[in-house]
C-alpha cells in the first residue's frame, strides 16, 4: 500500500485507486466506531422501571402504549431496550407528562 501512495496520481490504474480509496473508507469507519459512545440496554420491565423511574405497571402501559417500539427488542419474553432511544422517543411523545417531569427533577 505504501507504494501506491507514492506514485504519482497519473500512473495510478483504476485498481490502485479503488484499493486505496476502500482503506481510507475502512479507516475513516473504524475512527467512527471508535469515537461513538457505547450504548446502555434495560433487560426486562424492571429495566424500564428504573430507568423511567416508575411502577412496574407503569413502565407495562409505556411499552404497551407503542411510544418506545423503535427502542425495544423483544424475543419471546425477552426484552432489550436501547435506554437513550427510549427516553428520547418518551420525551419527543410528549405522553407519560408525569414521569417525564419526574426525571427531569433529578
Amino acid at each position: 500500500m505504501e507504494e501506491l501512495l507514492n506514485k504519482p496520481l497519473i500512473t495510478c490504474t483504476l485498481g490502485d485507486f479503488k484499493s486505496i480509496l476502500s482503506e481510507a473508507l475502512r479507516d475513516k469507519e473504524l475512527e467512527d466506531l471508535a469515537a461513538a459512545p457505547p450504548k446502555k440496554y434495560v433487560y426486562g420491565l424492571a429495566g424500564l422501571m428504573k430507568l423511567f423511574g416508575c411502577s412496574i405497571s407503569t413502565a407495562e402501559r409505556i411499552k404497551q402504549s407503542g411510544v418506545i417500539d423503535q427502542a425495544v427488542s423483544q424475543v419471546g419474553d425477552i426484552i432489550v431496550v436501547d435506554a437513550e432511544l427510549a427516553l428520547d422517543l418518551l420525551r419527543v411523545s410528549g405522553r407519560h407528562r408525569n414521569i417525564l417531569s419526574r426525571m427531569s427533577n433529578h
